[in-house]
Parts: C-alpha cells; structure tokens; sequence
C-alpha cells in the first residue's frame, strides 16, 4: 500500500488531473525500474503472524523491532504516524508495511535490472539479518497458507482501519486481500499519450500471463483452495468500482483524460490532512473538486489529494505518472529478479512491445477476462481460443527476452551482456510445465504428508 503523497499545489481546473499523468511521460533514456515485493513475517516457534509490538510475555519478534533493526544497523530513515514507526526510506526507497504486518520494499527506480536485482538481494540480507536476531521468519507466497482472520494483527496506519471497515461491508475478498495475500510489482516509464496507451493495454492483456508464471498460492487457512493462484482469485469480485481488466482502456479514445474519467468515478476512500487521515469512504472526488466533499465541506483538493485517491484504484494494471503491473503472486527471490525483467523485455523496447500487442490486440474484453480467472485456476493449463497458457507464456517469454538483448545493458563489469538470465527461473517453469502452486502442491502431497507447517522451514528467505 502506498504511503501519503506530498508537495502538490491546489487544484484549480480539472485539466490539472490529466496534466499530472502527463507530467509522468520521460524520453527513453530517463526510464527508469521500481521494483516492489512483500513478504510475510512470521514468529519462527509458533508460525503465527508478527504482531506489531513485541508481547510483554511472548519473543521478541515483532513487525516493530523489525523497522528499529532496519533503521539503527543499517541507516534507514524512519517514518512515523501518530508516534508508531511505520515505514523506513533511503536512497529512493521505502520499506513500508502492509495491513497484516506484511514487509514490503519499494524499491528505488533504477536504470538496469542488475541494479534492482541487487537492491532486493540486500534488502533481504538485511532482513534475515535482524529476523535472525529477533525470532522472526519471512516467506515469500501470494497468500498465507494457514493463518485466518482472526489472527491477523492491524498495522497502526491510519488508511488500514478506514479500508477495513469498507472492505467487510463489501463481502469476505477485501480484508483478505488486505491481510493475507502478497504480491511482486513492477513499476515502468512511459515517453508520451500513445506509448502509455500501448503499454498498458499489453500490460493488461497479458497480465494472465504473469499471474500464471508466478502462481504460488494454492493452500488458504491450512487447505488446498483449488486455485493455484489464490491471490488473483480474491481479486477477481474485490471490488468491482476500483478492480478489473478494465475494457475502456482498448477502446478508441483511451488516453490520460480517459484515465482520469475512470479514476473520478471510483468512490474514494479518504483525505490525508495534518498527518491524520479523514473517513471520506464512499465520497467522490468529482464533487471535492468544486467544494462539496461531506468530509471537508468548503475545500478544495490538492495534486497530494489527486495523487492519493490514484492508488486506492486497483486493476490488474494502473496509472499514476508511471505504470504498475500488479499480476504476480509474492515469491522466492529469483521470481523477484524476473518479474521486472518479464515486463521491461515486453514493454522498453518498441519491437518487443508491438510483437507483445501482435499476441492480444484482436482478444476481446471476455476473452482478456476468462483467460485472467482461468490462470488463476489453472496456471500453465488455461486455454485462450484452444491455446495453451504454457505455449503462449514460451512466445510472450521468446518476446521478453529479445527485447533485453535489444537493451544491451550489460552487468557484472560486462561479463554478462545483457539481462536475460533474469527470465531464467520462468524458462525453467514453462519448460517444466510446473509452476510454483504447482510444485508446491507436489511436495504437499508427497513428502510433506499433508503437513503444510513444512513450507516454513523449506521457502522462507
């Protein structure tokens, strides 16, 4: 979850709203990598989730001693909200926390993939380090695989305690997306209108595609749910106001201002004022532009404001002044390496990006949608008109990988000529036909015996 935006002026014509996407679009040469993954925590005895502070009577692990050892041994800044430490920056980036206690890293935006690559490896050195230290294990999986409701502790963040009591009220998806699932983003550049328009209608098209690959959630509260994806499942009847494969983005006409129509009708959530945030729940942003929000009658927002209510929009792929895809399950940390180099293959160089749109751009807006539930059921075995997932995610991966070539950004003081070895864990899979759900359950039906506490000691960082 995003943390309060800062530093926008006041919003004087609606023409501001498409402006700031806008303002986003970079030549080429300026794109730039922001990597995001989250990964559980988890008390190392007992598997129980974090709690935010430290029992009195209980270990020493907690979501909380976790920041401080961030911070004091390795020069975080902190970030704080009505005295609880929330968050840590540096050098670009945040490490910030979900609604369960989820850790997430923001990374920084990078120029290469071997430089975010090695960002995550350090961040999650340091990790282990201080988890170490404290009684503190993380896992990387796009759900937890026992822990229900009730046992979920609440970060101390303002927006937490407004979202959840709007996600109960609109069915069980909401708090457990919130609480209980994990995911690896990315976040690219777009260099003017059309090009974002392409990019992301590839990367909504070929989201399924992602969600397939990186599959890695097939247990929920201690049984085997029948997806391989969990994670995309719960998404699937979320929210249908702020979610979804979003069909007006392949129509004619798509553009920032098409975006911002889209953005205005979702119902917002809050205003963040004074380092509190106000309940503006089900509000609209189009009457806070003219004065007549009930949550701040009179007053007018700001581009912060503007910024804010973007991320409470969540579909398969969004906008803000850069694009997020947001259709792989977390992961182990080579699925964190791959899922950026997935997407900058696809979508940094002209010829990858037409032969990606070549694959989707006569798919229509039920085909898009069945393909994206039934990766989330069946991972490698979805069909999309009598085709399998696996033999589309080969060309989709084929297309990836000549557009890192066509990067030619090369690492390890050039030995390594470009960043193609970071598609290599998703070769693996599609070669294999096995993604991770799948491995998953093998070992779950096979030596573990059905005894799913054993996924702890074998996939934790």
């Amino acid at each position: 979850m995003s943390i309060p935006q800062s530093g926008g002026g006041p919003i004087e014509r609606r023409e501001q709203l498409a402006e700031y996407l806008a303002s986003g679009c970079k030549p080429a040469d300026q794109w730039r990598i922001g990597t995001e993954h989250e990964k559980f925590g988890y008390v190392r005895g007992s598997h129980a989730p974090l709690p935010y502070e430290t029992p009195a009577d209980g270990p020493a692990a907690s979501v909380r001693a976790m920041l401080e050892g961030l911070r004091d041994r390795f020069g975080w800044d902190p970030i704080e909200e009505s005295g609880h430490l929330i968050g840590l920056t540096k050098d670009g980036a945040n490490v910030s926390l979900e609604p369960g206690g989820q850790l997430e890293l923001s990374g920084a935006p990078l120029e290469t993939l071997h430089q975010t690559c090695d960002e995550s490896n350090r961040h999650l050195a340091e990790v282990k380090e201080i988890a170490d230290e404290i009684g503190a294990g993380f896992i990387g999986l796009g759900a937890a695989p026992e822990w229900r409701h009730e046992e979920m502790p609440m970060m101390p963040k303002g927006r937490y305690r407004l979202m959840t009591g709007y996600m109960q009220s609109i069915g069980p998806w909401g708090t457990q997306m919130m609480y209980r699932t994990c995911t690896i983003q990315v976040n690219l550049d777009f260099g003017s209108e059309a090009d974002m328009v392409q990019k992301l209608r590839v990367g909504l098209a070929l989201q399924p595609v992602a969600t397939a690959l990186f599959a890695n959630s097939p247990f929920f509260e201690g049984k085997v749910n029948g997806q391989k994806s969990w994670r995309s499942r719960i998404w699937q009847d979320l929210d249908p106001d702020r979610t979804g494969m979003l069909p007006f983005v392949f129509e004619d006409g798509m553009g920032f201002e098409r975006w911002v129509d889209y953005a205005l009708d979702v119902p917002m959530y809050f205003v963040y004022r004074d380092g509190k945030y106000i309940d503006a729940l089900g509000q609209s942003f189009r009457d806070f532009l003219v004065g007549k929000l009930p949550a701040l009658p009179g007053e007018t927002p700001t581009l912060s404001d503007w910024a804010d209510h973007l991320t409470t929009a969540f579909p398969e792929a969004r906008i803000k002044k850069f694009i997020e895809m947001r259709g792989a399950d977390g992961g182990p940390w080579r699925r964190i390496c791959a899922l950026p180099a997935l997407w900058v293959g696809l979508l940094y160089d002209q010829g990858a990006l037409d032969a990606a749109w070549d694959l989707a751009r006569d798919w229509t807006a039920e085909e898009r949608e069945a393909l994206r539930r039934d990766a989330a059921k069946r991972g490698l075995e979805a069909e999309i008109r009598g085709r399998s997932m696996r033999e589309l995610a080969g060309q989709v991966l084929d297309i990836a990988g000549a557009g890192l070539k066509a990067r030619a950004r090369p690492g390890a003081g050039g030995l390594i000529p470009d960043e193609g070895h970071f598609l290599d864990a998703l070769r693996e899979t599609v070669d294999s036909g096995q993604t991770p759900a799948d491995e998953l359950l093998a070992r779950y039906h096979g030596d573990w015996g059905g005894d799913l506490s054993k996924i702890y000691g074998e996939y934790s960082y």
